[in-house]
């Protein structure tokens, strides 16, 4: 009778052992290689900065982490990312790499856009034009528009309006490396269209304006006729009572936007004649447009008068205004101003 031979268990055993230490090595390997996502990155002197561009994709960042010799292993970068389920998160912007963070803490850092912010200050009484500018020479502005008409801006704005004049809210902006001078502008004039709605449905009853943009107009005008936010709204109240009885607004500011370019520095009588849409001194009621951003309490001055008689101001020479309810009041107060100022 003839039996069958069984194989010897050793080699069985063998077997088992290699494979327990194979999946061990791997698990230590694999165990290794995770830590290293939460084990903090190596840098030298001051903290350096990474910047994630526009249209960069998952492997791309990493890649570049790894040629940057902030990570070491770009694929378990990716994986990780993968898994979070963050991998189409990741935002564009420049970010510092601060002492002790991790891959893993730098992976969360850019899906919330934890960003370097630069900031950009719009002024009140700036123009457009200057506010323009202003964000032109700010750091990491992407400049789109440097050839843009004022009716193209407006269009880009979404203005129902040729001009972009005062559509912006003066206010500092805070902004990441990369952003576009279109996305400013927009977030300016989202700010004042906010700021504005909310002060024209505040408003002081009954005034001369048929919407809020004449209300803006006005503000323009407030706030570069004076500083003095204690002034702002008795001067608001003497254009109202102006608008109300048919006089003109006769503001040199107006006067001043209108000349553009042909202003001297010195507002002359020939000036004051100057035939443009902004002349108060000739046209009835307010300019076309507004003539520079206003801020918040130019805006509220215009929508909130103050009650009194007055009908004319002159500035003192101080940064102050002289107020007068009679041309007789009025032209006393010009002529003692214009002689302390002629003495001078």
């Amino acid at each position: 009778m003839k039996f069958l031979t069984l194989p010897t268990a050793r080699p069985l055993v063998v077997a088992v052992i290699a494979g327990s230490v194979l999946f061990v090595v791997v698990s230590l390997v694999l165990l290794t290689s995770i830590r290293s996502l939460y084990m903090p990155i190596t840098s030298h002197g001051e903290e350096p900065i990474f910047e994630v561009s526009a249209g960069s994709s998952l492997s791309r960042v990493a890649m570049e982490l790894a040629s940057a010799g902030v990570i070491q292993r770009p694929q378990l970068f990716k994986l990780l990312a993968l898994w979070r389920g963050v991998d189409e998160q990741i935002k564009v912007g420049e970010y510092r790499l601060e002492s002790g963070i991790s891959p893993a803490e730098l992976l969360t850092k850019m899906v919330v856009g934890d960003t370097i912010q630069y900031r950009v200050t719009l002024v009140e009484g700036w123009t457009f034009r200057q506010a323009l500018q202003a964000i032109w020479r700010s750091e990491k502005i992407a400049a789109r528009l440097q050839s843009a008409s004022d009716q193209e801006l407006a269009a880009l704005l979404e203005i129902d309006r040729r001009s972009p004049e005062g559509q912006l809210f003066p206010d500092t902006y805070f902004y990441s490396a990369g952003t576009t001078d279109v996305e400013i502008l927009r977030r300016a004039h989202s700010r004042l269209q906010q700021m504005l709605a909310s002060a024209w449905e505040s408003r002081l009853g009954a005034l001369p304006y048929d919407n809020a943009y004449e209300a803006l107009i006005l503000a323009s005008i407030i706030e570069k006729e004076s500083a003095l936010g204690t002034e702002r709204g008795h001067i608001s109240g003497v254009f109202i009572r102006r608008l109300e009885s048919g006089m003109r607004l006769q503001s040199d500011p107006t006067v001043i936007y209108g000349l553009g370019e042909n202003y001297s520095g010195d507002l002359t009588r020939a000036d004051l004649a100057a035939a443009t849409a902004y002349n108060t001194y000739r046209i009835e009621g307010l300019p076309p447009t507004p003539i520079a951003l206003a801020g918040m309490e130019s805006i509220s001055a215009s929508l909130n008068p103050l009650p009194s008689e007055y009908l004319y101001f002159v500035a003192r020479g101080d940064g102050s205004h002289e107020f007068s309810s009679s041309l007789t009041e009025h032209n006393d107060a010009v002529n003692r101003y214009q002689r302390q100022h002629s003495t001078q």
